[in-house]
């Protein structure tokens, strides 16, 4: 019985014997060319994301900063940005309870959105409302 069915899997790899090597020829193709593409993917890989730590707030300026988030009524902190970590320290970051832009008619919260969007040359500070109202600027809508 089982010289029968090697001679059944002899007659039927003679039969078939072009088809089976075309199949395997395939696999081993498309195997190689998986790995080619694998192995090229990984030169094409993007550089990581770096996350930078933001600069830390001394106690005496967060201090500062919550006595006038209180006097607005407000509870937010205020972030300080700089561009470059030489320009930071060599220049101590100057904290506002109020500012405005030069070229506008409006005072912010330094939290405020728009206070965000004022280019650092153009940004003027204010220490109290009464001081930005004398200089003719309205309050914006983010000072409740």
């Amino acid at each position: 019985m089982s010289t029968q069915i090697l001679l059944k899997i002899k007659d039927f790899f003679a039969k078939n014997e072009q088809k089976i090597v075309l199949i395997v020829a395939f696999c081993l193709v498309s195997a190689i060319s998986f790995e080619f593409g694998v192995l090229q993917g990984q030169k094409w890989q993007q550089k990581p994301l770096i996350i930078e730590k933001p600069i830390n707030i001394p106690a005496d300026v967060q201090n500062t900063q919550n006595e006038a988030s209180e006097a607005s009524g407000s509870t937010s902190t205020i972030n300080v940005k700089s561009g470059a970590a030489e320009n930071a320290a060599a220049q101590p970051a100057k904290v506002c309870t109020f500012v405005a832009s030069k070229n506008s008619d409006k005072y912010h919260i330094p939290t405020c959105q728009w206070a965000k969007r004022i280019k650092p040359e153009n940004t003027v500070c204010y220490d109290s409302v009464q001081e930005a109202e004398a200089a003719k600027k309205q309050k914006c809508s983010c000072i409740k």
